[in-house]
C-alpha cells in the first residue's frame, strides 16, 4: 500500500498546544464501523457506550522525564539527548541531536557532572547507546535534571508536567505518553467501575516508534521499533472472562491495541500473562484478534498510527471521520479530542 493513501490535509490551528483544563471535557468522535456513521458527543458520554461486562485497557506506562540536555566534555558542544530504551547496566538508547556530534567513546555531562553519558555505540537514524556514571538513584537524577518529552509539534511550554501524564501512571519507562489516557480522571475511572465495566492494565513503554516518520513509500517495507510490554495474570483473566462470556474488550489507546494483538496473535485469539517487546506493525488487511473496541485520539498524517486506525475502521470510514472532525474543529494529536471506535 501507498502511503499516499493515509494522507489528509490538517489546519496547523487544529493541533492542540494545550490540554483543556478538564481531562473529560474533550469531544469525543463515536464512528461505528460497521456503517460508518459518525456521532459527535462528549468524553464524558463514553458510558452510554459501555455495558456491564465490558473491559476497557488501559496502559499505565509512565513516561521519564527523558529529554537531558548536556554538553561534550571535551569541547563544551551542546548535545540533546531523548531516553528511549532501558538496556540494562546503566546503558541506554537515545535519539541524539546533533548525533553527528556524539561518536562513540565521547562523553557527556549533564547538570555539571552530576550525570555523564559515554557513548558506546552507533547506529543509524540518531540512534546512539549511552553508558550512564552517577551517583546516587538514577530515576531521582532524572527527576532533577530531565524535561517532559513533549512531541515536537507542541510548541508551547506545558505549565503543569503532570498533565502529561495518565493519571494511573505507575511503571516508568516511556519516552512518550500514551496520550488517549489522557482523557481519563480518577473520578471518571470511579464512574466506570460503578457501572460494572471492567478496567485492566498492561504496560508497554512508547518508544521510538512514536517520533520516527514512515520513510518508505511502500508501507509494508516499514520496520517498526521494538517496544517492551507486559501483561499481568489478573489482566488475561480478565479478558479471557469477557471473550468467553461475549463481552466487549475496547482498548484505550493504540498502544494498549497493540499489547493486546501481540498477546492474542500468539496464544491465538486468547490472553496470557507475559512480557517481551514487539514491533508489530497494524495497518489495512490485518486480522483484529484481541480487541472489540478503540479508544484514540486524532492522529499525524501517514503515521503507523492512522494505518492501525484504517486497518480496525476501515481506511475511507478513518478518512471520512477525519474530514468531518477538520470540518467541525476537533483538536488534533496528543492534548486534542478522542475518537471511539465500535
Amino acid at each position: 500500500m501507498d502511503i499516499s493513501q493515509f494522507d489528509f490535509h490538517l489546519p496547523e490551528e487544529l493541533i492542540a498546544q494545550t490540554p483543556l483544563k478538564d481531562r473529560t471535557a474533550s469531544k469525543l468522535l463515536v464512528l461505528h464501523r460497521k456503517t460508518g456513521r459518525k456521532e459527535h458527543r462528549h468524553f464524558r458520554d463514553l458510558l452510554d457506550y459501555l455495558t456491564p461486562g465490558d473491559v476497557i485497557v488501559l496502559n499505565d506506562t509512565k513516561v521519564l522525564p527523558a529529554r537531558l540536555f548536556g554538553v561534550k566534555e571535551e569541547t563544551g558542544a551542546k548535545i540533546e539527548i531523548l531516553l528511549l530504551k532501558d538496556e540494562g547496566e546503566h546503558t541506554w538508547e537515545v535519539l541524539a541531536k546533533p548525533a553527528k556530534r556524539l561518536k562513540a567513546g565521547t562523553q557527556i555531562s549533564f547538570g555539571d557532572g552530576k550525570l555523564v553519558g559515554t557513548c558506546v555505540g552507533e547506529a543509524p537514524d540518531g540512534l546512539r547507546k549511552i553508558k550512564f556514571t552517577f551517583s546516587g538513584i538514577f530515576n531521582e537524577i532524572l527527576d532533577q535534571l530531565g524535561q517532559m518529552p513533549l512531541p515536537p509539534y507542541i510548541q508551547e511550554q506545558l505549565e503543569e508536567q503532570e498533565r502529561y501524564q495518565t493519571v494511573y501512571a505507575k511503571h516508568s519507562g516511556s519516552a512518550a505518553a500514551p496520550t488517549a489516557g489522557l482523557h481519563f480522571t480518577k473520578e471518571f475511572l470511579e464512574n466506570v467501575k460503578e457501572k460494572g465495566i471492567n478496567i485492566v492494565y498492561v504496560t508497554l513503554h512508547v518508544g521510538l516508534g512514536t517520533f520516527r516518520p514512515v520513510a518508505v513509500e511502500n508501507i509494508e517495507k516499514h520496520e517498526m521499533h521494538a517496544e517492551y510490554y507486559e501483561m499481568t495474570e489478573r489482566t488475561a483473566e480478565v479478558l479471557n472472562a469477557a471473550k468467553e462470556q461475549g463481552n466487549n474488550i475496547v482498548a484505550v489507546g493504540t498502544t494498549s491495541a497493540r499489547t493486546l494483538e501481540t498477546i492474542a496473535t500468539k496464544h491465538h485469539g486468547h490472553f496470557q500473562a507475559s512480557s517481551g517487546w514487539t514491533d508489530i506493525f497494524i495497518y489495512p488487511g490485518y486480522m483484529f484478534k484481541g480487541i472489540d473496541g478503540l479508544l484514540t485520539n486524532f492522529h499525524l498524517p501517514k503515521s503507523t498510527l492512522v494505518m492501525l486506525v484504517s486497518a480496525f475502521a476501515g481506511r475511507e470510514n478513518t478518512l471520512s471521520a477525519y474530514s468531518e472532525a477538520v470540518d467541525r474543529k476537533y483538536r488534533f494529536f496528543s492534548f486534542g479530542d478522542a475518537m471511539l471506535l465500535l
